[in-house]
């Protein structure tokens, strides 16, 4: 098992829990999408299984090298070509010079972008500084991977070529992908499994296996997805309440 959250809890100084009596169980190379209406804490969690913030109450386990991390923004040094801030992450890791520029270039074309590794991030599209982001947070060579959002800002085409993009490259490296969205197509489209997140306070209230009938037809894709919104709204109908 990759990540085991028992009971898990978080709360801010004396504000009200974030996340409570959070359970769930996420194993070896499995790509699990992870929904909630927003504010429903799902940066809170990716945040806590990352090592950024720690849980108030219960108890986690994770991989002993911890996890990559690719946000929303791409988050990009722009003085920095795209090898450069692949290679930056490969710096910390203290790869040597030579080293890492050869695995800068392989990484580079593992995201189809190996004709662009000298330019800078404002001569890229959004799709491709995402690119750049993937390349580099696969650099850092950790077994998971916990994206958050990182397709919301792009358009409809750039996201779906994106996830075709990210489907493949989880097959080939065999990562466990915990991804972050409020987007249930989304979730649909890409998660082997799909966790549901109440409303403050986060937990687990569903979950659902994306059966390959459901990746490979639309009609079957669009069903699920709209039998998980229609659990998603009673959530935040009961929230607003």
């Amino acid at each position: 098992m990759t990540v085991l959250l028992e009971n898990l809890g978080k709360h801010f100084g004396n504000g009200p829990a974030v996340l409570e009596d959070v359970n769930a169980s996420i194993g070896q190379g499995e790509f699990v999408a992870l929904l909630g209406a927003s504010g429903c804490g799902k940066s809170t969690l990716l945040n806590i299984i990352a090592g950024l913030e720690r849980p108030s109450t219960g108890a986690l386990e994770v991989p002993a090298d911890g996890a990559a991390f690719m946000f929303q923004d791409a988050a990009l040094y722009p003085w920095l070509t795209a090898r450069g801030n692949v290679e930056l992450a490969l710096k910390l890791r203290g790869v040597g010079r030579a080293t890492r520029r050869a695995r800068a270039a392989e990484l580079l074309e593992l995201v189809h972008l190996d004709g662009a590794g000298e330019k800078r991030p404002h001569e890229l599209s959004g799709g491709m500084r995402q690119r750049v982001a993937l390349a580099r947070a696969l650099g850092q060579d950790r077994q998971l991977l916990l994206m958050d959002e990182p397709f919301a800002a792009l358009d409809a085409i750039t996201r779906d070529l994106l996830h075709e993009e990210l489907e493949r490259i989880w097959r080939e490296t065999g990562r466990t992908i915990i991804f972050v969205t409020h987007n249930v197509r989304e979730a649909v489209r890409l998660g082997q499994r799909v966790l549901l997140l109440s409303s403050r306070p986060g937990r687990v209230v569903s979950e659902w296996a994306v059966p390959a009938e459901a990746k490979a037809d639309a009609g079957a894709a669009a069903a699920l997805a709209s039998h998980i919104t229609t659990r998603l709204r009673e959530e935040i109908r009961r929230h607003g309440k």
